[in-house]
């Protein structure tokens, strides 16, 4: 399951970023039914270890959950349906998904407590303010990764009311 994006995985110097990756087995995947239950358990299970591998050869991995409210969402899906600059956004599945947010927040939950690891953590972000939360995200990444010329004062200190780590982020 994982090969399709290990062949897009960064080498040296390079940087990769993937849009839900792996993680759709644990979200629209089970959902829709996409997938089998068998099929998500088993996911669920191997993916800490096949993160784990990752880590181990030393790249830098980061989980980003952009976290937006139902209300937010909603407005979202409006504006890509019937704004004509936003409208190749919207596929049948975000029709489909609009009834499923229980679904899709059951989900969530489970994907985030069952592969939020010390060595691979899910780095929640609230993004229904889009600008501030993609701010966090480059914040996160400068604060984290070594390079030249760093300055920690120049990025400054993270939001802690925007983003935070983990299952209990998602419940404050």
């Amino acid at each position: 399951y994982y090969q399709r994006y290990v062949d897009h995985f960064s080498t040296s110097g390079e940087f990769v970023t993937f849009d839900r990756s792996w993680y759709n087995r644990a979200g629209v995947e089970p959902v829709m039914g996409f997938c089998t239950p068998e099929q998500h358990e088993k996911f669920l299970d191997e993916t800490p270890h096949f993160e784990r591998m990752i880590c181990n050869e030393g790249i830098h991995f980061f989980k980003f959950w952009l976290n937006i409210g139902r209300e937010t969402q909603l407005e979202r899906f409006h504006d890509r349906r019937w704004s004509p600059l936003k409208n190749w956004k919207f596929s049948p599945i975000d029709i489909a998904g609009v009834s499923k947010w229980d679904d899709y927040t059951r989900a969530r939950d489970q994907m985030v407590e069952r592969t939020h690891k010390e060595f691979s953590p899910w780095i929640i972000v609230r993004a229904n303010d889009k600008r501030r939360a993609r701010l966090a995200v480059i914040q996160r990444i400068l604060l984290s990764l070594p390079y030249d010329g760093r300055d920690l004062d120049a990025v400054g200190k993270p939001d802690k009311k925007i983003i935070g780590e983990g299952p209990g982020f998602l419940k404050d």
